[in-house]
């Protein structure tokens, strides 16, 4: 009798794709320096409300004026919910001030603690910083 390696090829491909979701979410140590507090303000271009964090992106005019465009980590959808969040709680054209952590390795990326918008409220990031003071406002 002969056996269909077809069956154990679909199965194998099937681990590695199941995989792929968990060996993308990383530590915040991993990627995030606790120590290099920063602060960035300007507008939202682009705002990704999804698992397993949300994402937002901010440009912001550097001391030479030019416009970085920030990559910004914040919390799990669910988490974000339960603090009053929604997917138009940022909208792009928002203009807005982070305060958080700079990726270690020096790219425009950073994990949000707070976010100030416009009109002047302060609203938690869901940071995954375990030394961040979760409960503030």
């Amino acid at each position: 009798m002969r056996r269909n390696g077809y069956g154990f090829l679909a199965a194998g491909l099937g681990i590695l794709f199941a995989a792929a979701p968990v060996m993308a979410h990383h530590s915040f140590a991993a990627q995030y320096d606790s120590k290099k507090n920063i602060t960035i303000s300007g507008k939202v271009t682009k705002v990704e409300f999804m698992n397993p964090h949300i994402y937002f992106y901010v440009d912001v005019k550097n001391a030479s004026g030019k416009v970085v465009s920030y990559a910004v980590e914040g919390g799990t959808p669910g988490t974000l919910r339960r603090r009053g969040w929604g997917k138009d709680s940022l909208k792009v054209g928002d203009n807005v001030t982070v305060e958080g952590w700079a990726a270690k390795n020096g790219e425009a990326n950073m994990n949000g603690n707070k976010v100030t918008l416009a009109d002047g409220r302060k609203v938690f990031a869901g940071s995954s910083n375990p030394d961040a003071q979760q409960g503030e406002q």
